[in-house]
């Protein structure tokens, strides 16, 4: 699961300040923990699509240590483990589309965390890189 720890800090108007220290450019708030927490997960994901867009790093979570972990969507978390797989094996988006026999939109499609792309598409990509996804429910 791709759950990253939060820091919830009570803000001088009321609010909780949610930062991300694994991803330094999250920062959002919330009325209260449960709002705090939903907002987290949509600062999250779009700091991880924008690291995607600009072809850097994706830091894996580092371990709670007591904080609060955000999970994010399990659509997410496999197209984040997409492009971390692409970045292990080397291979470009054109790489990909090649083995595939797509066109690059399909596959930007696949590394857009906005778009809704349908499971057996990411299967074929993950095959494509000799990985399998495997679920398991705790």
């Amino acid at each position: 699961m791709l759950a990253y720890p939060i820091e919830m800090t009570p803000d001088d108007n009321g609010t909780l300040l949610v930062v991300c220290p694994d991803l330094p450019e999250v920062t959002t708030c919330g009325n209260d923990e449960a709002d705090a927490l939903r907002r987290a997960v949509s600062a999250i994901e779009e700091a991880l699509g924008g690291r995607i867009a600009d072809r850097e790093e994706i830091p894996r979570p580092s371990k709670a240590k007591g904080r609060p972990v955000v999970a994010v969507p399990l659509l997410t978390e496999m197209k984040v483990g997409l492009y971390l797989a692409m970045q292990e094996s080397g291979l470009r988006k054109a790489d990909l589309a090649k083995l595939l026999n797509a066109n690059a939109p399909t596959i930007d499609r696949l590394l857009d965390l906005r778009h809704s792309s349908r499971v057996d598409k990411l299967e074929a990509a993950f095959s494509a890189l000799h990985k399998r996804v495997e679920l398991r429910v705790i």
